[in-house]
């Protein structure tokens, strides 16, 4: 077997329109409504599926939990420029800009969290 990218992965959530509002007003994502209802928040050619708290869809994670993911974001934007953009929108970044190891080399990178507390990184490799 060869795996050649991430399609999705899927966030347990407290409150839906409070996580859209979070990642489509704070990161920049879509989103979208698909299936029976669903919804995800889309971004270049990867999304991130939603799923309540209070009624986890099947399957699902052994247990699903707000605040459990630790997510790791690229960005090609300057790092500078994503941090004023995160302050201006009241996002309150706990690490960084620090040094990290990404997929295919070096990052530098900062941390958050999102309205359920999951842990955010936003790394921008270097030029």
């Amino acid at each position: 077997m060869f795996i050649s990218h991430l399609d999705h992965l899927v966030l347990t959530v407290a409150d839906i329109k409070k996580t859209v509002c979070f990642y489509s007003e704070v990161l920049g994502m879509t989103a979208i409504t698909f299936g029976d209802n669903r919804t995800a928040l889309s971004f270049g050619e990867q999304k991130i599926n939603l799923h309540p708290a209070a009624a986890p869809l099947t399957p699902h994670a052994k247990l699903p939990t707000p605040g459990s993911a630790d997510i790791c974001l690229i960005t090609h934007l300057p790092l500078a420029s994503a941090m004023h953009h995160l302050q201006e929108k009241g996002v309150v970044i706990e690490l960084g800009p620090v040094a990290r190891t990404g997929a295919v080399g070096v990052i530098e990178s900062i941390y958050f969290r999102d309205p359920d507390d999951n842990l955010i990184e936003v790394g921008k490799y270097s030029d």
